[in-house]
């Protein structure tokens, strides 16, 4: 049994496709399927369903992969330990960020973070809230920038930044002839969405239900989008309402700055973090990076939470 051999199987996993898996070890699918094979005939099991599509792990094969993922991890801390007691900061890091700040936050950080840390290989990939936590259980990520809090014992979150809302409102619907806008104003027959799995989405839906249930049926048009940008199109062409945080709102021009609303009273926001699991070695390079996305912040973003700011939370109520 090989440290490849294990790579291998996880890959499957992950993919549930050889072909897939086989190119993302940057091998031929012969040559990862015969060192499966291999492994399979030392152990005397079938780890895998091969008439099954997606490939899926047979009952005995999910046992090894979970120890699998164990070996691997501990294998791998060897050089994350090496490279960890180095002056320099080094290695590689993989970062996952949900799409609903990627746009926003990264243009930020990443130009400074990398010329400032140039041995560090920073791999970074757009995921929904579900599938970042579960690549961090999976070891197939080293964080994540969420919105928090998770209420995940096994993760550690390192709090960034509180995101206010503001209600962007078109300039037919009621909400902007308001000079600012209580949660009660909220219309859901009249507000544009992001899809479902977005954590942006069950906030707006947590924020407005506090008044009213349901979704409301009036529009003839239902449509729910994965991007901020799109939503933001609609009501500026005449429709409508939607929410933006913070840092969404930064690139707005002035006719679009115009149709922006704040809440009264306390404000809903949302909480920003770095997240990853309770392995600490690669600290440095979290704490490299949780310095270097505080000093990019605006100065209006870059703040402790206050009194002021009500913490929405991710999860449906």
């Amino acid at each position: 049994m090989t440290i490849t051999q294990l790579e291998y199987v996880l890959a499957v996993d992950k993919f549930r496709h050889f072909g897939k898996a086989s190119k993302a070890c940057h091998v031929t699918q012969p040559t990862l399927s015969m060192q499966l094979q291999k492994l399979e005939d030392e152990l005397g099991i079938i780890i895998f369903d091969r008439s099954k599509s997606p490939t899926l792990p047979t009952m005995e094969g999910a046992k090894l992969i979970e120890q699998a993922r164990i070996v691997l991890r501990e294998f791998n801390k060897i050089s994350d330990i090496i490279q960890d007691d180095g002056e320099s900061i080094t290695g590689d890091f993989k970062l996952a960020v949900i799409p609903t700040l990627a746009p926003y936050l990264l243009p930020l950080f990443l130009e400074p973070f990398t010329r400032k840390y140039p041995d560090l290989n920073l791999k970074i990939e757009e995921a929904k809230t579900e599938d970042i936590i579960q690549m961090l259980d999976k070891d197939e990520i080293d964080g994540g920038l969420l919105v928090t809090p998770l209420h995940e014992d096994r993760l550690i979150e390192r709090v960034l930044f509180y995101e206010p809302f503001y209600v962007f409102a078109s300039k037919e619907n009621d909400l902007y002839k308001k000079k600012k806008v209580k949660e009660s104003d909220l219309n859901l027959d009249e507000i544009w969405l992001l899809n479902e799995g977005n954590c942006l989405r069950t906030q707006v839906l947590n924020l407005c239900s506090r008044e009213k249930e349901g979704l409301g049926k009036e529009k003839n048009i239902h449509f729910e989008s994965g991007n901020l940008e799109t939503l933001k199109n609609i009501v500026s062409s005449g429709d409508g309402f939607t929410l933006l945080p913070e840092l969404a709102t930064r690139n707005l021009n002035s006719n679009e700055i115009k149709m922006l609303r704040k809440f009264s009273g306390n404000t809903p926001s949302r909480e920003v973090s770095l997240v990853h699991g309770r392995s600490f070695l690669k600290e440095r390079i979290i704490n490299a990076l949780v310095d270097e996305i505080i000093h990019s912040l605006p100065d209006e973003v870059r703040s402790l939470k206050s009194n002021k700011l009500e913490i929405v939370e991710i999860f449906q109520r």
